[in-house]
């Protein structure tokens, strides 16, 4: 362990690192990422690797220069701005996107086949549609299938996910004002379980504990962090409104 951490302070860091604003495939929450010195603008295209599959993103903020302070988050970093064919490529994927989704929901309804559809998209390198969705129960998808393929061609994918990992992909607002953890910056979800949550004494029939997801909410980790004292007081600096020239503590103490 002591070598680990000699290494880790031998290493040499940035001063800063310039991020860019990226939305995945043009959909749910604005992701930081490394701009890999690359020139972009608001709404270009981008190459980025997701889940080990390299698809697109759309600019949704200007590269901006922020100070590196170890240990950030790991960050992915852009690949490279698409060329030609490539944009070209992306723009059919959008519209492709658009009409499968729409496709599918009709036709799921139509077989009577209960789910919820919340993405589509297409493959950069291969005719591949992969459809993500939720559902309660186990689905036999084998007539829903041969009908995408014969309407869409290429392989079609049907991928499940759980309720938290469609908050993930999706983002939106939680009670407390703020852009969910799960969309914003935690990596590694590990949420908090029913035990865990009643060893800090927290009412787990509480709705107002409960995420967007209907699971227990993300952040609970922290508070059991805390109690487990896995978390070091800092000071915490505040925005404060005040008149030019005068005097303000944007400091509060830990």
């Amino acid at each position: 362990m002591e070598s680990s951490l000699a290494a880790q302070l031998a290493h040499t860091y940035p001063t800063s690192v310039r991020l860019v604003g990226v939305k995945v495939r043009n959909r749910g929450e604005v992701k930081k990422v490394d701009s890999a010195g690359v020139s972009l603008r608001n709404g270009d295209p981008v190459l980025i690797e997701v889940e080990d599959e390299v698809t697109y993103g759309i600019v949704y903020m200007e590269p901006y220069l922020t100070p590196f302070i170890p240990p950030m988050r790991a960050m992915k970093t852009i690949l490279r701005k698409p060329n030609s064919e490539e944009t070209a490529l992306i723009a059919r994927l959008e519209r492709l996107s658009q009409e499968a989704t729409t496709y599918c929901r009709s036709k799921a309804m139509d077989l009577g086949i209960r789910l919820k559809l919340f993405e589509v998209y297409g493959a950069l390198d291969r005719r591949q549609l992969t459809f993500v969705y939720t559902a309660e129960d186990r689905i036999d998808f084998r007539e829903l299938v041969r009908d995408l393929a014969r309407r869409f061609g290429g392989r079609i994918e049907m991928r499940q996910v759980g309720v938290r990992e469609e908050a993930r992909r999706l983002g939106g607002i939680d009670t407390c004002g703020l852009v969910l953890c799960c969309a914003s910056f935690l990596t590694d979800v590990r949420p908090i379980s029913a035990k865990q949550a009643k060893r800090l004494d927290l009412p787990i029939d509480d709705p107002r504990l409960l995420g967007v997801c209907g699971r227990l909410k993300c952040c609970l980790m922290f508070e059991l962090m805390d109690a487990q004292g896995m978390i070091t007081p800092q000071p915490q600096h505040l925005v404060t409104p005040t008149r030019p020239n005068s005097p303000s503590s944007s400091t509060l103490p830990a």
